[in-house]
């Protein structure tokens, strides 16, 4: 099958993720992903408490604020781009958040079967 670079996993047009805060690679509010884009940050989920514990466990404090780099750190119910591989990790764990399948880029596919995906959609 044949995708454009802004197609979500159910096969529509990319929808933004969050500009508040603002997400993205390229911090456009988009979970688009280029080359560049080395840890392919695809998935738009709702960050949970448990998510952020396990991130924070793992080496990525995402809740505390990163002033110097514009990081405001996320809380509860915010929306935001993650690594694919970093959903994946916490899915096995127990701990991965919910997401919005039509802001989560058809490249988390490569990744993420859309089983778990679906799984996990937001409501």
């Amino acid at each position: 099958m044949e995708w454009s670079e802004d197609r979500n996993v159910v096969g529509g047009k990319l929808l933004s993720c969050s500009t508040d805060p603002l997400t993205g690679f390229f911090r456009d509010g988009c979970c688009a992903t280029g080359p560049e884009d080395v840890g392919s940050h695809t998935v738009c989920a709702i960050v949970s408490a448990d998510f952020l514990e396990f991130s924070r466990l793992a080496g990525n404090d995402l809740g505390t604020a990163q002033p110097q780099s514009g990081f405001p750190g996320l809380k509860p119910g915010d929306r935001w781009c993650l690594c694919a591989e970093r959903w994946l990790e916490a899915d096995r764990a127990g701990c991965a958040p919910p997401v919005v399948l039509a802001a989560t880029h058809h490249r988390a596919l490569e990744l993420i079967e859309i089983e778990s995906l679906i799984a996990h959609a937001a409501g």
